[in-house]
């Protein structure tokens, strides 16, 4: 359950910091959202996938623990991207 290619590098390049950024918080935190809606939606097609289910919580996880360390640090670059990716919070 990964998203394409093509999606992923589209996604980096409107939340990157500068040319060569593919590791800020922002771009993972972007990344994972994409991830967990492609992982959400299949899992409403397949209820009993136990294993997506164990990995879309992970993904779950990281980009909270992501956005709690990007909160911390920068709280107004925080809410641009909650604002941007329709996240609560």
């Amino acid at each position: 359950m990964t998203i394409e290619s093509e999606n992923k590098k589209q996604i980096i390049s409107e939340n990157r910091r500068h040319d060569t950024d593919s590791g800020s918080p922002e771009v993972q935190i972007a990344v994972l959202t994409a991830q967990i809606k492609e992982l959400t939606s299949h899992m409403q097609r397949h209820p009993k996938d136990h294993h997506s289910r164990h990995g879309l919580l992970a993904k779950v996880n990281r980009r909270n623990k992501l956005r709690n360390y990007l909160r911390r640090k920068d709280p107004q670059k925080h809410a641009e991207l909650a604002a941007k990716l329709g996240l609560r919070g």
